[in-house]
């Protein structure tokens, strides 16, 4: 699924990275905890998480995560901003609860993004 069609499905605004909506992608984490990120993200998939600050884009890069959506209607700092686009990690923001979010893109297809027990 694209970053497109992944807004249009959870209702985001693009706020950065908007070169990159045209970017496939199949499998979504979500956490707030990003020890669990670390721990059990998959590699090239997106992060939905309520971390709005720039700890969120430097786990993601190191965890090799290419797409991050703040759920909730947060938005992230100025400095997750700067970060993300100098890292080339687009940032979104949806409206919708984790939950929501991810079960409607669980529902289109998408699959888990954690790796739990070495899955």
């Amino acid at each position: 699924m694209t970053l497109k069609e992944i807004c249009q499905v959870i209702e985001c605004e693009v706020i950065t990275g908007e070169d990159m909506l045209d970017h496939d992608y199949e499998e979504v984490c979500g956490a707030d905890l990003m020890s669990d990120v670390l721990a059990f993200a998959a590699p090239g998939g997106i992060l939905l998480t309520g971390l709005r600050n720039v700890q969120s884009v430097i786990t993601s890069h190191v965890a090799e995560v290419r797409a991050i959506v703040y759920v909730r209607g947060k938005t992230p700092d100025e400095e997750a901003v700067k970060l993300a686009g100098q890292k080339g990690i687009p940032l979104l923001s949806c409206p919708l609860s984790m939950f929501e979010a991810c079960g409607r893109l669980y529902e289109k297809g998408m699959k888990s993004g954690s790796q739990i027990g070495g899955k």
